[in-house]
């Protein structure tokens, strides 16, 4: 009998150490997940937090009534994969991604209202129907968002096409996933959201009906700025009287980020590059109309992926947002905006660097192998290693 028992409890200890190696096998691996998929937002996002807005001046140069603020994301080119693009682990990796670095943006800074300044989908100009559907759902799965929170776009040259290949189906087919609504007004704040497609200036059906909403909106801006009311304007409701806020998918025209300056700027063999008009940016007659209709206080761009910053004139900013997404840039970051009535103030909260979380990954596979080079024998621990060596110099 214990001849039969001798075999066993000599396999024991074999398979108490396999049993202890395995168990810090899953330990470091579960760690390193919930670290690289879920903490790591938490810990970089949480280091963002929404700009103050200077308050009011009265006459005698005092402070005056504090004003509501509204508190508003603006993030740009998400690019979702469709069916005929990108490998499913390219897929799966970005728009994971994407969605735990909204959620968690969500979560810690609860935003009012998030404005997504086109080019949602990549695919969108050339989806079948059954395409299309699936990427909405998967981009509703995505951001999706508590009611009320409101969440708005603006359509991009990868969602409804450059301009000659733009059609009316496509237009229609975003606009009833996104309000279609040029004018959105919310706490006595106007964003004009425009399509930058149909600023061609070709003379375009789409074209056509584009600026003549656009300068009946322009028309409606003017009116409520002007305390006695003008000639020319009707009697209906007035929109708040602050000059709007415009957003957009094709930067205002600009001939290359040259001055751009920044850690998500474009990199330095891009800066140089000159700008095509209708492509890269918008040409400078439809740019001169925008300022001219709509004297905007601030204006908000994509299309470029990379960050940058210019002056129009003597006071309108624009800021081109970089792309949300992995898949564009290393280094993803949105726009956090506390906006007034009369004044704003914004600032840049990035998210986690793909390269850190590679690396996280990379080290924890070689503490894996490490572990269990030293469970097999092949490797000599550290301390045992200094242990033989500390007797070896007593012994001589």
């Amino acid at each position: 009998m214990a001849a039969r028992l001798g075999p066993r409890r000599q396999h024991l200890p074999l398979l108490k150490r396999r049993g202890v190696l395995l168990l810090k096998l899953t330990a470091v691996t579960l760690a390193v997940l919930l670290f690289c998929e879920f903490l790591v937002y938490y810990l970089v996002i949480f280091r963002c937090n929404w700009p103050e807005v200077k308050p009011p001046t009265d006459s005698d140069g005092g402070q005056g009534t504090p004003e509501p603020v509204l508190r508003a994301m603006f993030l740009a080119d998400t690019h979702l994969l469709g069916a005929l693009r990108g490998h499913w682990l390219d897929k799966l990796r970005r728009e994971w991604q994407m969605e735990r670095a909204f959620q968690t943006a969500l979560w810690l800074l609860q935003p009012e209202v998030a404005f997504i300044l086109g080019d949602v989908f990549d695919e969108g100009k050339w989806s079948s129907p059954q395409a299309w559907a699936d990427d909405v759902a998967r981009f509703r799965r995505m951001f999706r968002h508590p009611p009320h929170v409101q969440l708005r776009a603006v359509a991009g040259n990868h969602d409804i096409s450059f301009h000659y290949e733009m059609n009316t189906y496509k237009i229609k087919r975003f606009e009833r996933v996104f309000n279609p609504e040029r004018l959105f007004s919310w706490k006595g704040i106007n964003f004009v959201m425009v399509n930058s497609m149909a600023l061609e200036g070709d003379g375009c059906t789409i074209c056509s009906g584009e600026e003549a909403e656009l300068l009946e909106i322009s028309h409606r801006l003017n009116c409520s700025r002007e305390e006695r009311r003008p000639r020319g304007c009707a009697d209906g409701q007035r929109l708040p009287a602050s000059a709007p806020v415009l957003l957009q998918h094709f930067p205002l025209y600009r001939r290359s980020d040259t001055n751009c300056s920044g850690e998500d700027a474009a990199p330095p063999n891009e800066k140089d590059i000159p700008f095509r008009e209708r492509y890269d940016v918008l040409s400078r007659e439809a740019s001169q109309k925008l300022l001219w209709w709509f004297r905007p206080r601030l204006v908000l761009s994509g299309h470029t992926h990379s960050a940058c910053e210019v002056l129009h004139g003597a006071s309108v900013l624009e800021v081109s947002v970089p792309s949300f997404s992995w898949r564009n840039r290393n280094n993803p970051s949105f726009i956090m905006g506390s906006l007034t009535p009369t004044e704003y103030a914004l600032t840049k909260c990035y998210l986690p660097c793909e390269d850190t979380v590679l690396i996280t990954y990379c080290v924890a596979v070689g503490t894996l192998v490490l572990l269990t080079l030293l469970h097999v024998g092949l490797l000599t621990s550290p301390l045992r290693f200094g242990w033989n060596l500390l007797r070896k110099f007593k012994t001589t």
